[in-house]
């Protein structure tokens, strides 16, 4: 039986037509917005890379003076003395002196901090002021004084870092647990070894964890956003005796 082979004409509707139009309106739109999401992430690392060169510009610009040195060798507490006044003036140890960003804020630095364990080593500074618009523009550039007295004073020093979900600045700092070591090496030359005792979440809002009620000893909180950005890290740490 010869076999007879029908071909159906596929007839081009309006509605097709509109469904072609729509589907191609999708397609450009969805392309739009990769591109600009993408530039975005791109402007957004560029951002990041550059306020890691600044900060590390800065530490390479302190001129610390050798003093007052606590370490830890062979898991043996270490004290090196070297006689240098408690109370140095801030202008003969401030290097440049006051700075001021791009956006016109002015900041000094203060004092550098150092978490081996995972790899942090930056200037803190600290503005005039302390108004929020001050802190949201310094941040961008290292981690910034938030409250308490000075460096390696007896109280709570307090620092705030950004946590920009890689290497830099204290996107790492939700990592520690207890035990863990931090210095802090005042602009005097001063370098006091803290070890960490806890770490919890707050909320935004809670700055319960800068109160100053130490007891008399040498303290440091550092603030950070845990990586979805609902919560702030906190971590505190002890001078080791």
């Amino acid at each position: 039986m010869n076999q007879i082979l029908v071909t159906k004409k596929l007839y081009v509707t309006p509605e097709l037509k509109k469904k072609k139009k729509f589907y191609r309106f999708e397609f450009f739109v969805s392309v739009f917005l990769v591109c600009i999401l993408l530039t975005a992430y791109v402007y957004a690392e560029y951002e990041r890379n550059k306020s890691e060169q600044v900060s590390q510009e800065i530490l390479a610009n302190l001129e610390i003076p050798e003093g007052d040195t606590t370490v830890v060798q062979n898991n043996v507490l270490v004290v090196v003395l070297d006689e240098i006044p408690e109370e140095i003036p801030k202008a003969s140890i401030k290097g440049k002196g006051m700075q001021t960003t791009a956006k016109g804020h002015k900041y000094e630095t203060v004092a550098t901090i150092s978490i081996p364990k995972i790899n942090v080593n930056y200037p803190i500074i600290d503005g005039p002021t302390d108004t929020t618009a001050e802190t949201e523009d310094l941040l961008k550039i290292s981690p910034t004084r938030f409250w308490g007295p000075e460096p390696n004073k007896v109280g709570n020093f307090c620092i705030v870092g950004h946590n920009y979900r890689n290497d830099l600045f204290f996107s790492k700092v939700p990592t520690l647990v207890e035990g863990d070591s931090i210095e802090i090496t005042d602009l005097s030359g001063k370098v006091i070894l803290y070890k960490v005792y806890t770490k919890y979440e707050v909320d935004p809002t809670d700055v319960s964890c800068t109160s100053q009620l130490t007891n008399g000893r040498r303290e440091i909180t550092l603030i950070t956003c845990t990586d979805d950005s609902k919560y702030r890290v906190v971590v505190k740490a002890r001078q080791v005796k």
